[in-house]
């Protein structure tokens, strides 16, 4: 059965509001959940403080990876969307900005992000630039199929 990997990576990612992103540096890999959204090329964004541990990890080593999963009961047909690129962050300027109205409208967010981001201790804004996506699961299949979509990091508009 052949499916729309990007039709069902941009339908499945707005339905949840995390994900799960793994980093690394060295030999000690490390996942941790954070509130994210996307913008028309399937960026992603997160903020955070530079202190946590994979803030620190990313600035070493920007290669991630993570998946978005719904939460779902034993014998449910299992979906996940995958991701593999690269985690930047961003300066203050229009990369910001957008990324600052992404999350705003999608999470709800009413307080100004952008000035809290400009104090060094405030959460800062990060961009994923996705390479590939990956979607697995049954799609009426009996058993489950993984789908890759290679990404090029927004390129494909």
């Amino acid at each position: 059965m052949d499916i729309d990997v990007e039709q069902t990576v941009r339908e499945f990612i707005d339905k949840t509001i995390h994900l799960s992103l793994a980093t690394t540096t060295g030999t000690a890999p490390w996942v941790c959940e954070v509130h994210f959204a996307y913008d028309d090329n399937l960026n992603l964004y997160f903020r955070s403080l530079k202190e946590r541990r994979h803030s620190q990890e990313i600035a070493a080593n920007p290669h991630v990876a993570g998946n978005i999963i719904d939460k779902y009961e034993a014998g449910a047909k299992v979906v996940g969307v995958y991701f593999e690129g690269t985690t930047e962050l961003l300066p203050a300027g229009p990369d910001q900005d957008l990324a600052a109205e992404c999350l705003k409208r999608r999470l709800g967010i009413e307080t100004n992000i952008v000035e809290e981001a400009s104090h060094e201790g405030g959460h800062q804004f990060y961009k994923i630039s996705v390479a590939n996506w990956y979607v697995f699961g049954r799609f009426g299949a009996d058993k489950g199929q993984k789908y890759k979509l290679e990404w090029n990091a927004g390129g494909n508009e």
